[in-house]
């Protein structure tokens, strides 16, 4: 029976994420080259195609969206092996508090992984505004936290784990590569300001974008405010507004809008973790466990 070793699917993944074979190469330590031999190996082992190529792009072919799942959930099950066989086993409970968007998207995988890990470890977790999750911590009732804050005016004690890309997003209703003022004229009305979808304030991404639109002068108004991803999508979805997401985040059927489409730049935001000071080794190895997770995300 065939083997594959995990280091081909190690660069397979971080291949189909970046699109690009240098920052791949940057990622695993190796050349070019090296990335391009293992992606052939793998495809030589597999009898299929992974990648289509060309000079300028690099995209997964059918072939290759059918293994990448494959290949996330082996690397899962084998970091959480290792890590469970390295680390001394620990126990107790970790009081875990999260925004709703990296809820969603990201922590899945990395509970999931943490739980095998750690099975002797309790989790209570807590979807939240920022605001409300450090107001929660500093009372003590949540043990770590992961924040969304400006870079340049970091919450107490909050350890950065990687900046996130902000993008516009619009409904299907506007068209790909569309102006902004463009896309403003066609909301109800023919409006000469931009309708605004956002978390009410404190919010990164909402300040992100109202001092993009204000550098600009271009005017705007706030139609919709959801605490939700999911309510702040549906109002997007149904026409009400623009948001502004991580471009990692845009919902399958909205758009995404940037500076090349003559939009505002926007600001990074930056994901945090802070963690209450305590001598419980259950909350620091779910503080290592996320580190060490999210640090392999922006690395790939």
């Amino acid at each position: 029976m065939a083997q594959i070793d995990t280091a081909l699917l190690r660069t397979f993944v971080h291949l189909a994420d970046s699109c690009s074979f240098s920052r791949t190469a940057e990622a695993i330590g190796r050349s070019q080259s090296a990335v391009s031999t293992q992606i052939r190996k793998l495809e030589d082992t597999l009898n299929v195609e992974l990648f289509a190529r060309d000079r300028r792009n690099v995209r997964l072919t059918p072939e290759g969206e059918k293994l990448l799942g494959y290949a996330e959930q082996i690397l899962r099950l084998s970091d959480a092996m290792f890590e469970r066989f390295r680390q001394p086993e620990v126990s107790g409970e970790v009081r875990f508090g999260s925004p709703e968007d990296f809820a969603t998207h990201y922590l899945p995988e990395i509970l999931a992984a943490f739980a095998d890990a750690h099975p002797d470890v309790f989790l209570h977790v807590t979807c939240d505004l920022t605001l409300r999750l450090i107001e929660q911590q500093q009372a003590g009732t949540l043990d770590l936290i992961i924040i969304k804050q400006h870079p340049d005016a970091p919450a107490l004690g909050a350890q950065p784990l990687w900046r996130e890309a902000l993008v516009w997003v619009g409904g299907g209703f506007l068209e790909p590569g569309m102006a902004m003022r463009d896309a403003a004229a066609r909301f109800p009305h023919g409006r000469d300001y931009l309708p605004l979808v956002a978390s009410p304030p404190p919010c990164v991404y909402r300040s992100r974008a109202i001092e993009a639109l204000d550098a600009d002068g271009m005017e705007w108004t706030s139609v919709y405010a959801s605490p939700s991803f999911a309510g702040t999508v549906a109002a997007v979805r149904a026409g009400l507004g623009v948001t502004v997401l991580p471009a990692s985040l845009v919902p399958e059927g909205l758009l995404a809008f940037g500076e090349q489409d003559q939009w505002p730049a926007l600001q990074d935001a930056e994901i945090s973790m802070v963690a209450r000071a305590t001598d419980l080794p259950a909350v620091d190895a779910l503080a290592a466990f996320i580190r060490d997770r999210m640090t392999y995300r922006k690395n790939r």
